[in-house]
């Protein structure tokens, strides 16, 4: 069978196993392992686990993050959940750990599937990073690889319709918009400051301000992207035309990754704003007096956008 009927018989049943309740955005989850991360997953997701969906999933060809994504939300809110089993111990059937295994099958995949460097010694269904490269294995071999059947693949991870139905409509949430290539996706830097800036929703604008740790109430647009970059350690200059002036600079047509920092005004001295793209359209900033830390898209009707740039490890020194 081609790519195109396998992808059209997965989302066939995808719609079967949703029934009306609004299969049609699935399409997106269920054909690309390498979608944008939304709003909702970028503001869900902490940073770690996201970039270990990510990874994780290209071990398996055809099986999108947003569906590892969702199983761990939906198995453990990302280990965040309190309820037994997930940080020790077992719940009333006995699985453990953020994506919820029965001893005997983490082990069996673990023992098929060696999991990569990063996780425990030996592999551990509590260790983050076992208990995900372990689920995106275990997806594969239940009919995720090439995206052959997807809901199948969940219904054995679960043997529940309704699971299914809330795991494909939980991926659809965290899915943006169009596909990205490697040297598009996200670094685990970007999104970490993407992290810290979310902390700082619904702080004051304050100008000249660098936010609580530096004894200021809030933050003006570029001490917020200052501070966003300087909490995993890269250092950026204070003003948003000393930033834009650092760079890089993006060519015009250069696709944004979230984490990419974005500006307006003229570039040659009159940049005078800043935000932190975050994905599907839509920056973090500090817009102005009076009006709080927000989230809000970054291109919008007589906007002056003059720009973007990437802050990374390798262009750190101001």
């Amino acid at each position: 069978m081609g790519r195109l009927a396998v992808l059209a018989a997965a989302l066939l049943i995808t719609i079967a196993v949703l029934g009306a309740a609004g299969a049609g955005g699935i399409l997106s989850s269920v054909a690309s392992s390498t979608v944008q991360p939304s709003r909702s997953a970028l503001t869900d997701v902490p940073p770690a686990y996201l970039a270990l969906y990510m990874e994780a999933s290209a071990t398996c060809p055809g099986l999108p993050w947003t569906i590892l994504a969702a199983v761990g939300k939906t198995e453990s809110d990302h280990g965040r959940s309190a309820l037994p089993g997930v940080l020790n111990g077992a719940n009333h059937a006995g699985a453990q750990g953020p994506m919820q295994f029965l001893p005997a099958t983490f082990h069996n995949v673990t023992t098929r599937h060696p999991l990569p460097e990063g996780g425990a010694t030996p592999p551990s269904p509590y260790d983050a990073h076992d208990a995900v490269y372990a689920a995106s294995a275990y997806l594969c071999d239940s009919g995720a690889r090439n995206a052959a059947d997807i809901p199948g693949a969940l219904k054995t991870y679960n043997h529940s319709d309704a699971y299914v139905s809330q795991v494909l409509a939980q991926a659809d949430t965290y899915t943006a918009g169009p596909a990205f290539g490697t040297d598009t996706a996200p670094t685990t830097a970007a999104l970490e400051a993407i992290n810290y800036a979310q902390g700082q929703l619904g702080l004051p604008y304050e100008w000249g301000g660098d936010g609580p740790a530096a004894g200021d109430t809030g933050f003006d647009c570029s001490g917020l992207t200052t501070a966003a970059y300087a909490a995993v350690g890269i250092p950026l200059p204070r003003t948003a035309q000393t930033q834009y002036d650092h760079g890089p600079r993006l060519p015009a047509d250069t696709q944004l990754r979230p984490g990419d920092l974005v500006f307006y005004g003229t570039p040659d001295g009159g940049i005078h704003h800043v935000g932190l793209y975050i994905g599907g359209g839509q920056m973090i900033d500090a817009p102005r007096p009076h009006v709080p830390i927000r989230i809000e898209p970054y291109r919008y009707p007589g906007d002056d956008y003059a720009g973007a740039t990437r802050p990374s490890l390798d262009n750190s020194r101001p």
